[in-house]
């Protein structure tokens, strides 16, 4: 089974029980159920949970090659979080970089410094808990 086939049978099967329940569906994506390394460094400095801002995070997502970043690590990620390198992106270092801080600063993912490296992943229970059904949103995006 391919990886988006699994990501795809985890929703529905998530979204089967919450309608069962008489619950409001809820995605499940496979970024939030990758718990944190051991050893993992701390978080690079992001805005608290309840400091996140719409307009931030809606400003963030504006940007179609950042909305590309955030669906790609909610749908295809691979790992517990991923180098910029990963998602093929033929950018100059430094856009990438002004990219990925963007998103880090509304708040959308988290970021941790490995020796040189920065990698990422989606802030899926921040966002979830903040603007609940934002990331389903962006999952359904068409590019």
């Amino acid at each position: 089974m391919s990886s988006k086939a699994g990501v795809r049978a985890e929703q529905t099967h998530a979204t089967g029980q919450a309608a069962a329940a008489g619950e409001a569906p809820r995605r499940v994506f496979a970024a939030a159920q990758r718990p944190v390394p051991d050893g993992a460094p701390e978080p690079l400095p992001e805005p608290a949970r309840a400091a996140l801002r719409l307009e931030a995070v809606m400003g963030a997502l504006s940007d179609p090659l950042r909305m590309h970043i955030v669906r790609t690590l909610l749908l295809e990620s691979e790992a517990f979080d991923h180098t910029c390198g990963w998602f093929g992106l033929d950018r100059p270092k430094s856009s990438l970089t002004h990219h990925f801080r963007a998103l880090r600063d509304a708040g959308l993912i988290r970021q941790r410094q490995y020796g040189l490296e920065r990698r990422s992943h989606v802030r899926v229970d921040d966002l979830e808990a903040r603007f609940p059904g934002l990331l389903a949103l962006v999952a359904d995006w068409r590019e």
